[in-house]
């Protein structure tokens, strides 16, 4: 029922008792298959320049702003330019297993008196692609956020990238359009997808994550018993 003010003007519901929530603050974030540690230069640089690198074609950096780097040392000056900074406040993906950095994250337009964030600048590395830690460290990144007491979780991706807009949907997001011509990159215009999570979608959508990262749903090859976002077991995923 649509509420209406003295002037019989419709208006939004309240948000009762509602506190700006904090900013994420730059500590681990601890899972299963992987954890997010607060990304430096020399912990992660290599690593990762390691990892990016099993993309010879520099792909993965097609609808970044910034990549492809020609070498270690060009990566190493861009963490070191975003080291510390508290928005975009970027995450090494690091696998439990290996002690290894083999993706990036970040938290990003942090906006506490409207309870939103956004997740972004995300370059998962041919070997974090299509894993269970992939999965894992978009799941903890969301529980951290709406724990915090955020009430929006936004993606925003370039409307031509395919790969992204798919990620998105799978992982529960609600697309809500896109703005065009909403920037320009590498001389290039971007129309932008948007997307986003509200805190009451999350309490659903925690425990279907929780049920697909739990190992039960995984068979000795690897393969997922039920799906995150349609119940057909399609999908190997490596651990």
């Amino acid at each position: 029922m649509t509420l209406l003010n003295d002037l019989g003007q419709p208006i939004g519901d309240p948000v009762g008792g509602f506190l700006p929530p904090p900013p994420p603050p730059p500590s681990p974030i601890h899972g299963r298959c992987v954890r997010l540690e607060p990304l430096e230069t020399d912990r992660h640089a290599a690593h990762l320049h390691a990892a990016f690198s099993e993309d010879p074609d520099g792909a993965l950096w097609t609808y970044m702003t910034y990549g492809p780097f020609e070498n270690e040392e060009a990566y190493r000056e861009w963490v070191s330019s975003v080291q510390g900074s508290p928005d975009p406040m970027f995450f090494a993906i690091v696998d439990e297993s290996t002690g290894r950095a083999t993706g990036v994250a970040s938290y990003l337009r942090v906006n506490p008196p409207a309870g939103s964030i956004e997740v972004g600048h995300i370059a998962f590395s041919p070997s974090l692609q299509r894993t269970t830690g992939a999965t894992e460290a978009m799941y903890l990144m969301m529980r951290t956020a709406f724990a915090a007491g955020y009430r929006r979780y936004e993606w925003k991706c370039d409307a031509l990238n395919e790969a992204s807009r798919l990620a998105a949907e799978r992982l529960g997001f609600t697309f809500e359009g896109v703005h065009r011509q909403a920037m320009i990159y590498k001389g290039r215009n971007r129309d932008t997808a948007w997307y986003s999570i509200i805190d009451r979608d999350w309490p659903a959508l925690c425990d279907t994550f929780e049920g697909w990262l739990d190992p039960a749903n995984f068979d000795g090859a690897g393969l997922q018993r039920t799906s995150l976002r349609s119940g057909a077991p399609t999908t190997t995923y490596r651990s």
